[in-house]
C-alpha cells in the first residue's frame, strides 16, 4: 500500500487521540497544553492544517501546520513509537510541505527540544537548517532550536 494515500486531513473526532500522541511523544516532562480541545480548535481554524497518517483506523502520525502570511509554522509534528523509521513521517512532512507551499508559503519554521537529536536529525535530513537556540524556550526549563526550509527563492 502506497503510505501517501493514508494521510488525510484530520476530523474533530481525532482530537482525542493526536491529544494524548502530543502529551505521550511531544509534551513528555512538561505540562499538557495541547489536550484535546485545543487540538480540536486547531482542526477547525481555517489558517490550520491538520494532518494525520491512518492505518487500520489508528493514527500513525500527525502534524499540525499554521499559516501566517508567505510562511507556515510547524506547530506540533509527532509519529508513534511504533511508526517511526518507516517513512511515515516523511511522509507527512512531504504532504504538509506541498500544502504550505500551495498557499501560498515561502518558508516553513519549526522547533525542536535542544536534547532531541533524532527530531533535528530528521529536520535536517528534510532540508531545515537549524537558525537559532532559544534558551528556556519550551516552559522557561528546556532550550530549543529554531529550524527552517525554504521553499522559493524570495526574489
Amino acid at each position: 500500500m502506497n503510505i501517501d494515500s493514508m494521510i488525510c486531513v484530520a476530523k474533530v473526532g481525532d482530537a482525542d487521540q493526536i491529544a494524548v500522541m502530543s502529551r505521550d511523544l511531544i509534551e513528555h516532562g512538561m505540562s499538557w497544553n495541547w489536550r484535546a480541545d485545543a487540538v480540536e480548535k486547531s482542526i477547525q481554524d481555517p489558517n490550520t492544517n491538520v494532518a494525520v497518517l491512518r492505518e487500520e483506523g489508528r493514527i500513525c502520525g500527525f502534524g499540525i501546520m499554521r499559516y501566517l502570511d508567505d510562511e507556515a509554522h510547524l506547530v506540533l509534528f509527532a509519529v508513534a513509537i511504533a511508526n517511526q523509521r518507516q517513512g511515515v513521517g516523511s511522509a507527512l512532512l512531504r504532504w504538509l510541505e506541498a500544502a504550505a507551499s500551495i498557499a501560498g508559503a515561502q518558508r516553513i519554521r519549526v522547533e525542536a527540544r535542544r536534547e532531541n537529536a533524532a527530531a533535528r536529525c530528521f529536520y535536517n535530513e528534510h532540508g531545515y537548517h537549524e537558525v537559532k537556540l532559544e534558551p528556556s524556550m519550551y516552559r522557561k526549563k528546556l532550550d530549543g532550536i529554531r529550524l527552517e526550509k525554504w521553499l522559493r527563492s524570495t526574489s
